[in-house]
């Protein structure tokens, strides 16, 4: 029986990006530096196939610094921590090695440089990810609102609306954020605004190679973490660019094959997070069942690196 034809398209870039690189980079040389275990507070990168191969080397994941002994190495996530979480480490005689992505950390300094000119500062950002935590954590509780779609910008109310700013997560959706600030900025035409983008490259990257994919595809497939904000964000994306069928998935085997019947092309990416190895898992998976023919532009080159800390490097 011959198999069903199938157009591959796959985005470029896509995968890792430079600061996730260097997060799981930190934590591998704090395990050949320090010995296992080694502690990490949340997972240093939201994938579990990442985590998972850590964890196998030593590393041991937790969610506060009451789970880990005094003295011992603490690793930060990628995603950062509120200001209140190295000072407690501090106290402890912790070992902290920062594994907070270097792009995370300017909205953490541009946010403390708006408070400092007095300013109310807005982020822009999801309720309840651990970036948006650690960047409300960079402040006073009350000192920085946060602001999560169009309707609150629309029905915000500020003491002092001459004297406003705004940072924002680095994970969102461009066009949706860039809808958002329109409304902050007609709104409160004096608002204060980041010196540089923060919505990361890597993230603005994706996303655009994305919108590129919906051109040619009938059905596009984003490798990710379902508690992955960049992930996420890319099938959202691709549904809102005019490819309705769309799905996240965080492994080949998720993937129920009849979702591609009538399906000509499918456009595969991934997350930020997401290891090209599971792309090429899910590239061996679809040529076990289908005619595959498998089309890649060229790849757009990254050549951002990011430094590891003096922690590891002294």
């Amino acid at each position: 029986m011959s198999k069903q034809k199938l157009t591959v398209q796959l985005a470029g870039p896509r995968g890792f990006c430079a600061g996730v690189n260097r997060a799981i980079e930190i934590v591998e040389k704090s395990i050949e530096k320090f010995g296992a275990p080694v502690y990490v507070r949340h997972e240093i990168v939201h994938n579990k196939y990442v985590v998972d191969k850590l964890r196998e080397k030593g590393t041991i994941f937790v969610e506060e610094l009451e789970e880990v002994p005094d003295n011992a190495p603490i690793i930060f996530s990628a995603h950062g921590v509120p200001k209140s979480v190295p000072k407690d480490a501090h106290g402890r005689n912790m070992i902290q090695i920062d594994a907070t992505c270097p792009l995370v950390a300017k909205v953490h300094v541009d946010a403390k440089r708006h408070k400092d000119d007095g300013r109310t500062v807005l982020l822009i950002g999801h309720a309840g990810h651990p970036e948006v935590i650690g960047t409300l954590g960079q402040l006073r509780e009350g000192e920085m609102l946060l602001i999560e779609n169009v309707e609150q910008a629309e029905t915000l109310e500020i003491g002092n609306p001459e004297n406003l700013s705004y940072v924002t997560q680095t994970t969102l959706s461009v066009d949706d954020t860039a809808e958002i600030i329109e409304v902050l900025t007609k709104r409160f035409p004096n608002i204060g605004s980041p010196r540089k983008e923060d919505i990361c490259y890597a993230t603005t990257n994706r996303q655009a190679a994305v919108k590129a994919l919906t051109l040619n595809c009938d059905a596009v497939i984003v490798i990710g973490a379902p508690n992955s904000s960049n992930s996420n964000r890319l099938a959202e994306v691709a549904k809102a660019a005019g490819c309705p069928k769309s799905i996240l998935i965080e492994r080949a085997d998720q993937l129920d094959l009849v979702w591609l019947e009538h399906v000509d092309t499918v456009g595969v990416t991934a997350g930020a997070s997401a290891p090209e190895l599971l792309v090429q898992e899910l590239i061996s998976r679809l040529k076990e069942n289908f005619d595959v023919e498998l089309q890649e532009d060229s790849v757009p080159t990254e050549d951002v690196h990011f430094s590891l800390p003096s922690t590891l490097t002294a």
